[in-house]
């Protein structure tokens, strides 16, 4: 079942074209990555995506629904959330406070309750912190709860935005190079949580430069040069796709690609 779909989508920045005629579809539960060198409109389409960017021409759909001008916040009520390039964390928050902050969508938010402190505020801060808690855990960040975030490594951090986004409860996640800076130990962690991830159901769209990580996790691979598509495929079709290879890979990072 298709659950996010892109349709001709093309915008510009001060007369400069950044995405021209892109289209994809995303089916349910799969893992789809979107690739491509420095420059070839990835986070810009990430940006569509999630209502950050309105484009000149063509729409998103949603579940089958047009969410093209919808704003963020709505997008993320229709089960859309997404992570940064550059972390987004609160650092004089704790790691469980950070991601309590991503389920507000979820929870009463009505003045007069909170305002004179009611049972019903104290019980739905006691189950928002339990649902952090449980997703730090499936994050592998159970041990540092109470820590304050900008005491963490960097890996750590990256797994903690991944949280965060999940405590929206996304039926669609974007990840925007989850792995971007970390070490070989940190990727390993970042590609079995996403593995998890879509194990749960739930439709992974991630932006990578690690193609080790990209060729195997990924169950269709699109690939971006210049604002245009160049290929889609699975990984066994990218990788060995000449153009791609070309414009992209290289010959050296191909070489990686089919050893992944």
């Amino acid at each position: 079942m298709k659950v996010l779909s892109v349709q001709d989508v093309g915008i510009e920045f001060g007369g400069i074209t950044a995405l021209q005629g892109v289209s994809l579809d995303v089916r349910a539960a799969e893992i789809f990555a979107i690739i491509g060198p420095n420059g070839a409109g990835k986070t810009t389409l990430f940006n569509v995506i999630s209502g950050l960017y309105l484009p000149k021409h063509g729409q998103v759909e949603l579940f089958g629904q047009n969410v093209t001008r919808l704003p963020v916040h709505r997008l993320s009520a229709l089960g859309l959330s997404r992570t940064f390039q550059n972390l987004q964390i609160f650092f004089r928050m704790t790691a469980v406070e950070n991601v309590m902050v991503g389920r507000h969508l979820h929870e009463a938010r009505s003045v007069l309750p909170h305002l004179f402190a009611l049972p019903s505020v104290k019980r739905q801060n006691l189950e928002t912190r339990a649902k952090a808690e449980e997703l730090l855990a499936f994050v592998g960040l159970k041990g540092i709860t109470d820590q304050t975030a900008g005491n963490l490594p960097y890996g750590a951090l990256k797994r903690l935005e991944i949280a965060r986004a999940l405590a929206a409860e996304p039926k669609v996640l974007l990840l925007d190079e989850p792995a971007a800076g970390c070490n070989a130990v940190e990727t390993a962690e970042i590609d079995e949580i996403i593995r998890r991830i879509a194990a749960r159901g739930i439709t992974v769209v991630l932006v990578e430069h690690d193609m080790r990580l990209v060729m195997k996790i990924s169950d269709r691979i699109h690939v971006l040069e210049s604002g245009r598509t160049l290929a889609e495929g699975s990984a066994q079709e990218v990788r060995a796709n000449p153009k791609v290879i070309a414009a992209y890979l290289g010959k050296h990072a191909g070489e990686e690609a089919r050893h992944a």
